[in-house]
C-alpha cells in the first residue's frame, strides 16, 4: 500500500493526543499498574496524567518498595546513610499524601521517625506496616502509630534497635487486631555477614532485653497468630511468658535464639495446642562464642549441645 493510500482512521489513530483520555479510562488504566510504572511512568507523562492519577486516591493505598530491596538481595551498604533514608522519607511523605487517608499498606526500610509519624498521622486505615531496618525509628514515632492506626493487623519492626518493649507495650493495647508481629535482630553469634554493610556501632547496640519484650508481647498482644523473633535474647522466662499469653498462635519462629535450649522449648510450647509450625534454634554457632573450660577445653556439656541440633 503506497503511502498516499493509508486509511483516514488510521492516520486519525496515530495522531491521537493520549492526554485527552477520560479520567475515567485512565483510572481504569492506572489500577493495573505496578509501583513504579505509576509513580515514574504514568504520573510523569503529562499533567494531564498526573491530575488524573490524583484525583483517585485509592491507586496509592499500598506503598510497598520490598520487591525494589528484594532485587538487590543483600543489604547495600549506602541503605544506610542519611542521603538514602532522605529519599526513602520522601516516598512516604508523598504517599501518604496522595493516599488522602486511604493509605493502607506500607513496606518501606530505613525511614525515620518524622516520615513515620506524618504517614500514621494522615492515614488511619494503615493495617499493614512494615518498616524494618529503619535506624532512625523510636517509641517516639511508634507512640503515634498507636494513638492513630487502630486497625493494624500486621507490624514488622525487625532491625529497629531504636524501638524498645514500651512500643509493643502500648500498640498491644491500641491495636486489638494485631495477629502477626516480626521483631528479629541481627545474628548477633556472628556478625561477619553484615560488617561493611550496617554500621558497627549499630550491630553492636542490638536489644538486649528479650524477656521484657516477650512479657510485653504476652500481655498486651494476646490475638497474635504469627510471631517472628529470630534471634532474640529472650530465655525460657520470656517463652513461657509468651506461650501462657498468647494462645492463638500459630506460628513461632525461634531461629537463632541461642539462649534457649530444646527441653525449654519443648516444655514451653507443650501448652500451645494450636500451634501448627514451630522454627526452633537450629543453627552453627561459633566456637568464638563460648568460653574456654579450666584446663582449656570447650564447655560442651551444656544440654543445649545434647539436643543433636546444632552442629559442633
Amino acid at each position: 500500500m503506497a503511502t498516499g493510500d493509508v486509511p483516514p482512521a488510521l492516520v486519525e489513530a496515530e495522531e491521537r493526543d493520549w492526554s485527552e483520555m477520560t479520567p475515567a479510562c485512565l483510572s481504569e488504566a492506572f489500577s493495573r499498574l505496578g509501583l513504579e510504572d505509576l509513580w515514574r511512568g504514568a504520573m510523569a507523562c503529562c499533567r494531564a496524567w498526573r491530575d488524573a492519577a490524583v484525583s483517585h486516591p485509592e491507586l496509592f493505598a499500598a506503598l510497598d518498595l520490598e520487591p525494589a530491596f528484594a532485587t538487590v538481595g543483600a543489604d547495600a551498604a549506602h541503605w544506610w546513610t542519611p542521603a538514602f533514608q532522605r529519599r526513602v522519607d520522601a516516598m512516604l511523605r508523598s504517599a501518604s499524601s496522595l493516599a488522602a487517608g486511604e493509605l493502607r499498606e506500607v513496606r518501606v526500610r530505613h525511614c525515620s521517625d518524622d516520615s513515620l509519624a506524618f504517614a500514621a498521622e494522615r492515614s488511619p486505615k494503615i493495617n499493614i506496616l512494615s518498616i524494618r531496618s529503619s535506624p532512625s525509628v523510636s517509641d517516639r514515632s511508634m507512640l503515634i502509630v498507636a494513638s492513630c492506626c487502630h486497625f493494624l493487623t500486621e507490624l514488622d519492626i525487625s532491625y529497629c534497635h531504636e524501638v524498645s518493649y514500651k512500643s509493643l507495650e502500648i500498640i498491644g493495647q491500641n491495636c486489638p487486631n494485631l495477629v502477626v508481629l516480626k521483631r528479629n535482630i541481627f545474628n548477633w553469634l556472628d556478625s561477619s555477614e553484615h560488617i561493611g554493610i550496617v554500621p558497627d556501632d549499630y550491630l553492636r547496640d542490638c536489644p538486649q532485653d528479650g524477656d521484657r519484650e516477650a512479657i510485653a508481647i504476652s500481655k498486651f498482644m494476646q490475638n497474635l497468630k504469627h510471631l517472628v523473633i529470630r534471634f532474640s535474647k529472650l530465655s525460657v522466662v520470656g517463652l513461657k511468658a509468651i506461650s501462657e499469653g498468647c494462645k492463638e498462635l500459630e506460628v513461632l519462629d525461634l531461629y537463632g535464639c541461642a539462649n534457649l535450649t530444646l527441653r525449654g522449648i519443648q516444655q514451653a510450647t507443650s501448652s500451645m495446642k494450636n500451634l501448627k509450625e514451630l522454627e526452633k534454634p537450629n543453627f552453627y554457632i561459633p566456637r568464638s562464642s563460648f568460653h574456654m573450660g579450666r584446663y582449656g577445653h570447650w564447655q560442651l556439656y551444656d544440654e543445649r549441645f545434647q539436643t543433636n541440633v546444632f552442629q559442633i
